[in-house]
């Protein structure tokens, strides 16, 4: 590897400039005790000898510096840019003791928090994958049985044949809501998805995902409803299609997570001059504190067993928080185990 090897040379002149005030004092000293010269002469005489104990000083301290210690500075930069360090490589080298250990402790402290770092990530990898498993492996099993039963002789009875052909239809069904979801982030967080940007009526939208998720709340008798009546149209700059979805996902699991007879509203605030926020809050059985920061992760769940039970792919709220953040909005939550939570988020106004 070819490195630009820059030199200080602090070093060799201080050392220098000690010596011949040695030199010099000491030699003064002598001459003037011994000889006692006229005075001017005698100060050329220190003057020209400073300068020539200096040069001879300097040349003679930096080469031995240069052998001896500025190689092995070197050799220490060459194993430190074996490990790829682009801020080493980026760089002159300098032979400044203090900066070269300023340096080396720099890359000590990246180099640790970029071990911790892909330490975390590949335990969320784990993680990632296992559920990722999970989600596949229970459908897919359910088919697999259904259909091996069929062809064990199952399939000559016509009721039976229907019934599990229904029940292996279901299951493919999740299959391809479980893709459909994982492609749908993936483009997400690669940039690839396009929002449809358009002014629309935030107050129709939020009525009309209450007219389609109105059965699935009377499943539970959860009234789905507005904070208080908006007659005036709210009007916002945002991909419809897109918002409608964060809100169908935010309402299905106020549904999900909500007690029996309880109750999931809606309200709509004007944050500031050029933002609206929507808030989205039931009266659930909440979120323990220590589960918040990781419910926008994929398919991560509070409950897994009763989740599971209830149904869904486990990518809502992950879906949620990539479609916020692709507006370049904020979302939040507030949540108080047993007595509900809130998730709000932030959209443009319409001009």
């Amino acid at each position: 590897m070819n490195l630009t090897f820059k030199k200080t040379y602090r070093f060799a002149g201080k050392s220098s400039l000690y010596i011949t005030l040695f030199a010099t004092g000491f030699v003064g000293f002598l001459s003037w005790f011994f000889f006692l010269p006229k005075a001017l002469p005698f100060l050329w005489f220190l003057l020209l000898f400073a300068l020539a104990v200096y040069t001879f000083s300097f040349f003679v301290i930096q080469y031995r510096v240069e052998v001896f210690i500025y190689r092995r500075v070197k050799k220490i930069y060459d194993d430190v840019s074996f490990l790829e360090s682009s801020s080493f490589r980026n760089q002159p080298i300098t032979t400044d003791m203090a900066t070269l250990t300023r340096e080396v402790k720099k890359f000590a402290m990246d180099k640790k928090m970029e071990i911790e770092t892909l330490k975390v990530r590949e335990e969320y990898r784990r993680e990632f994958l296992g559920n990722v498993s999970h989600e596949l492996k229970t459908p897919l099993f359910t088919v697999q049985g259904y259909l091996l039963t069929l062809l064990d002789g199952a399939m000559n009875d016509k009721n039976i044949r229907k019934k599990y052909l229904e029940r292996a239809e279901k299951g493919v069904e999740r299959l391809i809501f479980i893709v459909q979801d994982l492609d749908m982030i993936s483009k997400l967080e690669s940039g690839d998805l396009n929002l449809n940007l358009s002014k629309f009526n935030i107050v129709e939208l939020v009525q009309n995902v209450f007219d389609l998720l109105e059965m699935k709340a009377e499943e539970k008798n959860i009234l789905l409803s507005f904070d208080r009546k908006y007659p005036r149209p709210i009007r916002v700059f945002g991909d419809q299609e897109k918002i409608q979805q964060v809100l169908v996902n935010l309402i299905v699991n106020s549904i999900k997570y909500g007690k029996v007879n309880g109750s999931t509203e809606v309200g709509i605030e004007s944050l500031t001059d050029n933002k609206i926020i929507v808030r989205i809050k039931d009266d659930g059985e909440g979120i323990e504190p220590q589960y918040i920061p990781r419910l926008f992760e994929r398919f991560f769940r509070v409950d897994k067993s009763g989740a599971r039970a209830e149904g869904g792919s486990g990518l809502g709220l992950s879906i949620v928080k990539h479609i916020i953040e692709a507006h370049d909005e904020k979302i939040y939550i507030e949540s108080e185990f047993g007595k509900g939570s809130e998730f709000s988020f932030t959209i443009e106004k319409a001009e």
